[in-house]
């Protein structure tokens, strides 16, 4: 059986483990959290980022930096992972839905600015398989608004719009190392902040609402409860593993754009003939090559289809399901039409793509998948 997924290691992870281990330093913001915040500082000009136990947290320090209260509203896709909602909601936001675009699983930014009320707070854009929203759009409207933008790149490690790094262009962005993500902790995330109005403030939620990096770094004589927060930065066993990750970004980003470039040119005869769909890349975003996915013309195809792959070996998964119709939504709100989002909940569905994934197995994948469109 090929597997959907399978974490990569660079070799490094162990070492740079026994290394923190022996300095006796084992809880957060030691060596490798500052060499890891430092990277990604360096590397996308990111103003400030914090390294946090997973995507989740760092949207969580989002929606608290933002003091989102009983009352307000933030905008967020359907269709995505329920983090995305969840952050917002534990502090007592109203979510307004979404729909996503056509042409691909992303927010339909058209769509947005007739979303916004005079209680509206935030959008939040996700930036789906790693492939960049219009952020130009995002951020006029925001600005037109006084609204903030979050930028959840949970999938997005390494890719641009226009040039600009995913996570870098709203006020704020979250990033995921989870095991399925291009660069992976096993758990874990950062959150990258661009407006330097957030920074002294995300420290102290960081360290559970005290100022204690202020005290280690010399700026007051003792530490003490300032604000509110919780236990977000990783230990240090965390940001070891993920800094020998983050040295081998090039060339894990290079295999896995081959290997997404393997399955374009396979499928791309299907997809002229309109039996599937394949991924779209707008002329403005860069390709990670987070995921690939096809699109099914329905549920039951593509159910038969994920059926059929199992049968040859493949193991694939559909992805999200629409949040706008999860029963703890249907709780408090009434049902809403989001026609796009629920076709991609429908007919999506996520093919093997990792590190250590042979050419050669992308190549008899495609041919399994031509003989089932071909039938």
């Amino acid at each position: 059986m090929i597997p959907f997924n399978k974490p990569y290691l660079t070799g490094k992870e162990t070492h740079y483990i026994y290394d923190s281990v022996h300095s006796g330093k084992l809880s957060g913001n030691g060596k490798y959290t500052q060499k890891a915040q430092m990277f990604f500082e360096e590397k996308f000009d990111f103003k400030k980022t914090l390294l946090t136990t997973s995507c989740t947290d760092a949207l969580e320090m989002a929606a608290i930096l933002l003091n989102i209260s009983e009352g307000d509203e933030i905008i967020v896709p359907s269709y995505t992972f329920v983090s995305s909602a969840l952050a917002f909601v534990r502090q007592g936001a109203k979510i307004v839905f979404a729909d996503s675009r056509k042409d691909h699983p992303g927010i339909d930014e058209s769509l947005v600015e007739n979303l916004v009320t005079p209680k509206t707070k935030a959008i939040v854009v996700v930036h789906y398989a790693g492939v960049a929203c219009d952020m130009d759009k995002i951020m006029s409207i925001a600005n037109k608004h006084g609204i903030y933008v979050v930028e959840d790149a949970a999938q997005a490690i390494d890719s641009y719009y226009r040039g600009k790094p995913l996570g870098g262009i709203g006020h704020l962005g979250t990033f995921s190392f989870h095991e399925t993500k291009n660069i992976i902790s096993g758990e874990g995330g950062l959150l990258s902040i661009n407006d330097s109005t957030f920074e002294e403030r995300a420290e102290i939620i960081w360290e559970k609402g005290t100022n204690r990096s202020a005290f280690f770094k010399g700026e007051v004589d003792k530490y003490g409860w300032v604000d509110t927060g919780s236990s977000f930065l990783p230990s240090e066993l965390i940001s070891a593993f993920l800094y020998a990750q983050l040295e081998h970004l090039q060339p894990i980003q290079e295999k896995r754009i081959k290997l997404w470039n393997l399955y374009n040119q396979g499928l791309k005869e299907l997809d002229e003939k309109k039996l599937l769909q394949t991924p779209q890349i707008p002329d403005y975003a860069t390709n990670n090559a987070h995921m690939f996915y096809i699109i099914t013309k329905n549920l039951d195809q593509r159910d038969d289809f994920i059926q059929h792959l199992r049968n040859n070996g493949i193991h694939a998964v559909f992805h999200y399901l629409s949040l706008h119709t999860s029963k703890y939504y249907l709780k408090k709100h009434l049902p809403e039409h989001l026609p796009w989002s629920d076709h991609y909940s429908n007919c999506l569905v996520r093919l093997p793509l990792f590190y250590e994934l042979e050419e050669e197995s992308v190549k008899n994948i495609c041919k399994v998948i031509n003989k089932f469109f071909g039938q």
